[in-house]
């Protein structure tokens, strides 16, 4: 059911949209511009098919997997339900690059690049901040709300210099957005995140034994700050990825690992691949309600951002009872 729903919810969504295809039309076109040596057929139905929906479907797919995987990850690291992608400062690193690049350094770097290469730039000062003490929690945790708070000063100062259009450009995609996905943006995200997904999915059975405690993991014989800050890197180079092309989407790392584990339990065996497939489905929806519900595109950070703010106040009211 899990590996289903996404998959489902991917073929349901490629009929949704302003521009309505008739669900008999989506195979035939797909598989004409799969099997054509021309590129299939030039159509309006197939233009909006296979340049416009079925790119930003994948990176919602890919994305909300790799968001949700990584929040998981984070939370039985550190064994704490209330982490994810914000609290290391992926998402401030990512936003502060792709304002330089909108803002002054334009078509010279990439938007893109930039910001994947902030993001994990946060991280890294995260662990530099952190030092020897990165395999303990608070120290991690602390050291991510400073380096946030770096990035989100740098970012408002970016903001003060930036011309009108700049600014209004660099707004929309801190709001997230799926609606510039490229097929070249594509070939170049998704193998990171499909690589760093699978990498966390196979550390699961580790990351049990991590969040049984420091003391119990070495006695396993578990060198514990060489696989936290494995654990650490690797989610941040996987939200890194996504961030980059879709712009700041909050929230789903958060909500999708928590409501997984209320239904399964803490074994993250089951935790991990769980969040990526409800990840992907959750992302999937939103993209729908966002692209669908009204006349014009409501940009999906904005939505998860509205679901998430209320999860995550009643979140912190049971999080002392309700977790491990």
């Amino acid at each position: 059911m899990a590996i289903v729903l996404p998959l489902l919810l991917f073929v349901l969504s490629l009929n949704l949209g302003t521009y309505r295809i008739p669900p008999k039309d989506v195979l035939p076109i797909l598989t004409r511009a799969v099997f054509s040596a021309g590129g299939g057929e030039s159509s309006p139905a197939a233009d909006v098919l296979i340049r416009i929906r079925l790119p930003r479907l994948l990176l919602a797919l890919f994305a909300g997997a790799a968001l949700a995987v990584s929040g998981a990850s984070l939370q039985a690291l550190f064994r704490n339900p209330l982490v994810f992608e914000f609290s290391l400062g992926i998402s401030y690193g990512a936003a502060f690059g792709a304002a330089l690049s909108l803002v002054f350094l334009g078509a010279k770097v990439p938007a893109q690049a930039a910001a994947f290469v902030f993001a994990v730039a946060a991280v890294l000062a995260v662990l530099f901040v952190a030092g020897r003490a990165a395999s303990q929690v608070v120290t991690i945790l602390l050291s991510g709300v400073i380096v946030s708070a770096l990035f989100q000063a740098l970012l408002s100062l970016v903001e003060f210099f930036a011309n009108p259009y700049a600014l209004q450009a660099l707004i929309f995609w801190l709001m997230g957005s799926l609606g510039q996905a490229t097929w070249t943006d594509l070939a170049i995200s998704l193998p990171l995140i499909g690589l760093g997904v699978a990498a966390l999915i196979g550390l699961r059975w580790r990351l049990n034994v991590l969040s049984l405690g420091e003391d119990e993991a070495r006695t396993l014989g578990i060198d514990v700050r060489r696989e936290k800050v494995l654990v650490i890197i690797l989610a941040a180079l996987t939200t890194a990825a996504a961030t980059a092309v879709t712009g700041v989407i909050s929230w789903i790392g958060l909500i999708v690992p928590h409501l997984v584990r209320m239904a399964v339990g803490p074994d993250n065996r089951k935790v991990i691949p769980l969040s990526a497939a409800f990840g992907a489905s959750l992302l999937l929806l939103a993209d729908d309600i966002a692209r669908s519900a009204f006349a014009f595109e409501i940009p999906i950070g904005i939505l998860t951002s509205v679901v998430g703010i209320p999860f995550f106040i009643v979140l912190l009211k049971r999080s002392g009872k309700v977790w491990l």
